[in-house]
Order: structure tokens, then C-alpha cells, then sequence
């Protein structure tokens, strides 16, 4: 095309602006405007309608523990213990298309993650406990003191079966998939500080690559800030290596603030340097916030004891949740606490199941009693959640002479507390615990039932270009909410 040809196509175009025609096309264009969908805009902060919730307490136990072991007793187990499952009544239980129901089945490059055939008996006795007489094992007699104020869910599900499965119960997607939020972060994402004084999305415990991150495509800024029950150094770099006062590293961090804000204005999309800006403010407050409230001495006897802090077996996970009930009095919204990290977790019990489970259980069971008394006498159970969550359960086979492989068909999950009716079983696995059979929810339907009842909608929470499925979202298990 010639120049002549180029110069006479943009003298019409330039004329349009003032012909009927431009006129013509720039109302069409202000009509499309008009009539589009409003700009995205960011969480204000404020819940998208009346929450029943304020805080979660989101207590992990890393390795995978037995829903049939803890709050899924199956005496079909111990009926046929020793035979092969298909020498049984329910040899349906391995039939391939439900065990390939799940969203996603991927064999482990290892032993583990298998199906075991040879049925493997309880390893403790259980009883029925509370009001609605819900079978509790053994091994959890406390916890059994306070199921009234419990749910159990019978019926989730997963599909990694190895120990990428931690990451999945926290973002709800597969490792294979990549990199996704976490609930934690969703929560601090969505929903403004109540003080402004403490992190509003802490971690306790050790954290292992599986699941060491949170905020991803959200950014920094809403990754877990990882706490010390030490009121001498809470987290790092908190205190300064000299002597210096209190006025003089404040003008420390006005000059770093200033400079960080010049930056930030020249590099406003930069999420890292946002983190770090707010992250710089927060330690400063932090630094006269988090001492005190790790200072558990001014607890009275009775509550340290009722958390077990008197029991060498007890006194470090109590001594979290009581940090823990510490922290949502004050006002934090999310605590993710991880119970026995670590490789592939405490609760692996491919061998030694009762061994290691009665072990386990001994170090959670009054401390998870305690916090759920201690909560409802001080009247933060309303809106406090509770829940106490695992990667999957453990197989109803037998893997070597004494152990449980993975299963991810069907596990148990407990919560109380803010919005969530207490005494209550939802859903069933078959009369081994192989199969998630009534009600069955995949993890993410945890996640929607806590964000339901803390006032969000994760839909408005969405982000432009991070499309989110619909089994990201979850359903709320309505069955469960007062």
C-alpha cells in the first residue's frame, strides 16, 4: 500500500470524529461503557453480609491420622480382621470406578499411597459420648468431654494420596496444579484488621515445604507471619542486636518508612515492597504487642492446667492454644497451627499405628479439650471457630504387620464454635471407612463452610484473570451451621 493510500485512510478516520458517522459511533461506545460491568475493585474490608464469626483457630495434624482411630470407629474392622477385603460383604468397596470417582488419583512413585487389601482391626476401644451419644475413640477422653459442642464431619475427601495432600486441605488444589492461596489467606485477603497491633494471620509450629507459603497470586502481604511462643524473640529480627532506645529506633523507622514510601511511589505495583512496608510498621507495633501476649505466666493455675501445661507430654501444644485464645481475644483473625511437621508428619503410621497414634493423641487431646472449655466459659466460643483437620485418613487394610497406608476415600474432620452446631454428625463412610458414602465434600466445602460464617463470599473475592472453579469455592455444609 502506497503512502498516498495511508495518508488518504487516515484524513476519513480523522473526519469521522465530526461526521455523523463519529457522532454515531462515539454514542454507541459511551452506551457500552454504561452498560458495562462496574471495574473490579479490591476487598474494603468489611464482610459481604452478617458474620457469625470474628476468628479461626485452624489446628493441622501433619502426616495424615486415622478417622477410624479417632472419630469414624468401624467394628466391621475387628469382625473381619485378617481377611481380604473382597472375602467380605462389602468387596464392593474396591470396585475401580469408585475408586476412581475421586478428582484426581495419582500412584506415588513409593510403597506408599496404595490400597491395602488385608483388613486391619481398631487399635482402640471407643464409646458414645454426650447428649447425641457420638462415638469418640478411647484415646481422646477429654476431647469427649466436650463433644457437644462439636461437629464431626464423616464423609471428606481428597485426591492426592501422598503428602502433597497437606497443600491441597489448605489452598484445595492438587500440587500438580501449581501454586494457589491458601484459606488462611483468603480470610486476611477479605477482611480488615481488628487490631492493629498484632498480625491478623499467624502460624505456630514448624512448617514444611508442602505448605510453607500462603498468600501466592494474593502476594506477600498475606502469607502467615510464622510465631515463636517466646516472648524474648517472637519472630525474627523483632528487637534490635544493640542498645538502642525506643526514640532512637523510632527515627530509624521514620527514615526507612519515607524512603520506602518514595519507592513505593515509584513502584506502585511492585507487592514485595507493599509486604515489606506494612510488614516494617507491623514489627515496630509488634515489638510492645507480642511479648505480652505470649506471657502465659499471668494465667491462672487452672487454666494453664486445664490446656495441660503441668504434663511434659502436653505442654507444648497446649501452651499454643493457650497463646492461641490469647490471640483471638486480642483480635486476630486467622491461626494455623501445625501439629507434628516435618517430613512427612508425625502421623504417618505406616507402622506402629497404635504406638504412634496413642502417643500423638496424648499430646493434642486435653490441650484441644482445653481451648474449646476455655473459649466457651470466656464467651469467645460464639464467634471463635474451631476446627482440627488432618491430610486424609488411614487405610481400613493393614500395610506390613502393624501400620495404615494414606486414604484419601474418606476421612474425618472436627469443629465447634462460631456459627457451628455442636453435637452434630454429618455424613458417613461404609461400614469399613473406606468410602465416603452419604454427604460426601471435598475439603473445599470446610473452607466455604468458615468463610459462610465469617460474612464472605469467595466469589467477590475473585481477582481479574485468576479464574477460580467451582470446586475452589466449596459449598457450605448448611447441616452443620446453627
Amino acid at each position: 500500500m502506497n503512502c498516498h493510500c495511508l495518508s488518504t485512510r487516515r484524513s476519513f478516520l480523522g473526519q469521522t470524529g465530526t461526521s455523523i458517522f463519529g457522532i454515531a459511533l462515539a454514542s454507541m461506545l459511551e452506551r457500552e461503557a454504561a452498560s458495562s460491568e462496574p471495574r473490579w475493585t479490591p476487598p474494603d474490608g468489611r464482610p459481604h453480609f452478617a458474620p457469625k464469626a470474628k476468628s479461626v483457630i485452624w489446628m493441622f495434624l501433619n502426616g495424615g491420622m486415622s478417622h477410624l482411630e479417632s472419630f469414624d470407629p468401624k467394628p466391621m474392622l475387628n469382625r473381619h480382621a485378617g481377611r481380604s477385603i473382597s472375602e467380605t460383604p462389602y468387596a464392593y468397596v474396591m470396585d475401580p470406578e469408585l475408586l476412581n470417582r475421586n478428582n484426581r488419583v495419582v500412584v506415588v512413585n513409593d510403597a506408599n499411597g496404595q490400597q491395602r487389601s488385608l483388613v486391619y482391626p481398631m487399635q482402640v476401644g471407643w464409646k458414645k459420648h454426650g447428649q447425641a451419644g457420638i462415638e469418640v475413640s478411647d484415646w481422646f477422653p477429654h476431647v469427649a468431654g466436650v463433644i457437644d459442642e462439636c461437629a464431626i464431619v464423616r464423609s471428606l475427601w481428597t485426591s492426592d494420596n501422598n503428602h502433597g495432600a497437606q497443600t491441597q486441605f489448605h489452598s484445595g488444589r492438587h500440587m500438580l496444579d501449581g501454586n494457589y492461596p491458601t484459606l488462611g489467606a483468603w480470610v486476611h485477603y477479605g477482611l480488615a484488621s481488628l487490631n492493629d497491633n498484632l498480625p491478623q494471620y499467624i502460624s505456630l509450629g514448624n512448617r514444611v515445604y508442602w505448605n510453607e507459603r500462603d498468600g501466592h497470586y494474593l502476594g506477600p502481604a498475606h502469607d502467615a507471619v510464622p510465631l515463636r511462643v517466646d516472648p524474648v524473640r517472637p519472630v525474627d529480627f523483632i528487637r534490635s542486636e544493640g542498645d538502642v532506645r525506643q526514640e532512637e529506633q523510632a527515627i530509624g523507622f521514620d527514615l526507612v518508612n519515607r524512603l520506602n514510601r518514595e519507592s513505593a511511589n515509584r513502584f506502585p505495583d511492585d507487592q514485595a515492597l507493599q509486604a515489606r512496608i506494612r510488614s516494617y510498621e507491623l514489627a515496630f507495633r509488634m515489638q510492645t504487642s507480642l511479648p505480652e501476649v505470649l506471657n502465659t505466666q499471668g494465667e491462672t493455675q487452672d487454666t494453664q492446667r486445664l490446656y495441660g501445661l503441668d504434663n511434659a507430654a502436653t505442654r507444648d501444644f497446649g501452651t499454643q492454644l493457650l497463646v492461641s485464645r490469647r490471640l483471638v481475644e486480642r483480635g486476630v483473625r486467622f491461626i494455623q497451627i501445625q501439629h507434628g511437621a516435618g517430613g512427612a508428619g508425625i502421623w504417618d503410621a505406616h507402622s506402629g499405628l497404635r504406638a504412634n497414634h496413642s502417643r500423638n493423641i496424648a499430646m493434642i487431646d486435653k490441650p484441644v479439650a482445653g481451648l474449646i472449655a476455655d473459649l466457651k466459659r470466656r464467651g469467645l466460643l460464639d464467634d471463635t471457630i474451631v476446627i482440627l483437620a488432618t491430610e486424609f485418613g488411614r487405610t481400613p487394610g493393614q500395610q506390613g504387620g502393624d501400620g495404615r497406608d494414606h486414604h484419601i476415600y474418606g476421612f474425618s474432620v472436627l469443629m465447634a464454635g462460631g456459627g457451628i452446631k455442636g453435637g452434630t454428625v454429618h455424613g458417613a463412610t461404609d461400614e469399613l471407612g473406606f468410602h465416603a458414602v452419604e454427604d460426601r465434600h471435598y475439603v473445599t466445602d470446610i473452607h466455604a463452610t468458615i468463610t459462610n460464617l465469617m460474612g464472605l463470599d469467595s466469589h467477590r473475592l475473585a481477582l481479574p484473570g485468576r479464574q477460580r472453579l467451582a470446586i475452589d469455592h466449596g459449598a457450605p455444609i448448611r447441616a452443620i451451621m446453627a
